[in-house]
């Protein structure tokens, strides 16, 4: 499937797309860039959060190239251009939060491995920073290192998490997964407005990435199902659970974002003060996209990522 540019985001020169098939039959998009230059530090693999898409990360993209790293990002299911899993495309759905390590084993070992020079290492927003840190709780090592962007542990934006649970899985039970959780009825993207997102403060990257949706619409995806939240909470439960981090082994940087009010800063720090082979930050200020922030949010996490990912921080210079 095709890459989608507008003129203020270009596709960047080099793209490689296309679709591959997961082992329970489902296909995603995937895009990687091979390095140019003959000597490359390896791969890092892009992740993004709940709704978001290739085209969100081209900007990302050529950050990483310039660091001498070849580059790869995925659709998860149900979203972007891979395929959605409901009649209604514009639910945001999946069966199990499991369902997203058959996404991960499929790319990494469909295109990654075979496609792209290693070392690799992972670049992972919000839920996808989350999904990352569950194969990292299963042990399954594909990266050297990772690099989480405000990693979905907890949420910010539910009022009453107690009571919001409970719902979740009564309806679930009843049979209601496929049903959208209550919203605001803004699903069209010309209906979003920048002022009082939860998202970024940055007007600029807020514009372009809008833009993105409006111009091409069948990348978007709506709210979240009942089903997805159910599995959503089945899966920070697991993540925040004290014995989890006793067990995760990989090396890894989580990075919060101070003014985040979607997911919770203070449960990204529990988990980073708890793990053996990992640390976190927090950037004062900065709201939940750090990747689509203003550049004086925006830089300082490039340059936690350069300190932590070998090689990256000499290429930067």
């Amino acid at each position: 499937m095709q890459l989608f540019s507008t003129p203020e985001n270009p596709v960047p020169e080099g793209a490689e797309s296309g679709m591959l098939r997961t082992a329970d039959g489902v296909s995603l998009r995937y895009a990687y860039w091979p390095r140019p230059a003959a000597r490359t530090r390896g791969t890092v693999c892009v992740f993004p959060g709940r709704t978001e898409k290739i085209e969100k990360y081209f900007e990302t993209a050529e950050d990483l190239r310039g660091r001498g790293f070849a580059v790869a990002v995925l659709d998860w299911r149900g979203q972007g251009g891979s395929q959605r899993l409901l009649r209604n495309p514009m639910k945001g759905h999946v069966g199990h939060f499991a369902d997203y390590q058959r996404d991960l084993e499929a790319f990494m070992r469909e295109i990654v491995l075979p496609q792209c020079p290693g070392p690799y290492y992972a670049l992972a927003h919000s839920m996808g920073a989350a999904i990352l840190l569950e194969s990292a709780l299963r042990d399954t090592r594909w990266f050297e290192r990772m690099v989480l962007s405000t990693p979905m542990l907890d949420l910010a934006m539910v009022r009453h998490e107690r009571a919001a649970r409970r719902t979740a899985r009564v309806l679930n039970a009843a049979g209601l997964s496929r049903v959208y959780v209550p919203h605001n009825g803004r699903l069209r993207a010309g209906e979003l407005v920048f002022e009082g997102n939860r998202l970024t403060s940055d007007p600029v990257r807020f514009a372009r990435n809008l833009a993105i949706c409006v111009e091409h619409p069948v990348l978007r995806v709506g709210p979240p199902t009942i089903g997805w939240v159910k599995s959503a909470f089945e899966q920070m439960d697991r993540l925040t659970d004290p014995a989890s981090a006793r067990l995760i082994r990989q090396p890894l940087l989580m990075v919060g974002a101070g003014a985040d009010k979607v997911v919770s800063t203070p449960a990204i720090e529990r988990l980073g003060s708890r793990l053996i082979a990992g640390t976190h930050i927090v950037l004062p200020g900065a709201r939940h996209e750090l990747l689509q922030e203003r550049d004086e949010f925006r830089q300082p996490f490039l340059a936690a990522f350069d300190a932590f990912i070998p090689g990256s921080a000499a290429a930067a210079a």
